[in-house]
């Protein structure tokens, strides 16, 4: 079965990495334990206490992100401290906060992937609420 009018465009290869870091950072614990690295490094209990989430909940995000290449481990002892592995991750941080000011509430209203959209499609709100 053919569909008419209709024009298929193959996903260009050379942007599926930067898709994937967008991917990486999309999900709201994820960019908030960023957000918090940024600051400096953090155990696991650290990142427990300042978001409110379940252990397994950090450690999972946290290996998620360690396999993307954006955060690392030191161990020190029984404990693990993490950070940012790359600086450049701060001003890819600092360049989205300016476009989100650029741009007000657009973001946020946009149906897809706003507050609006994450909402519906998860029965949450983008924090989690």
């Amino acid at each position: 079965m053919t569909m008419p009018n209709r024009v298929v465009v193959p996903l260009r290869q050379e942007l599926m990495p930067a898709a994937a870091l967008f991917h990486s950072l999309s999900d709201p614990t994820r960019l908030a334990i960023v957000q918090h690295l940024a600051r400096g490094e953090a155990r696991v209990v650290d990142l427990t206490e300042r978001l409110g989430s379940a252990q397994s909940t950090v450690s999972a995000h946290l290996a998620c992100l360690r396999d993307c290449g954006l955060v690392m481990g030191r161990p020190e002892g029984r404990q693990m401290f993490y950070s940012l592995t790359r600086p450049e991750l701060l001003d890819l941080l600092t360049a989205a906060e300016t476009l989100l000011g650029a741009t007000g509430s657009a973001v946020a209203l946009c149906p897809n992937f706003g507050a609006a959209g994450a909402s519906a499609a998860t029965g949450v709100g983008v924090r989690g609420e």
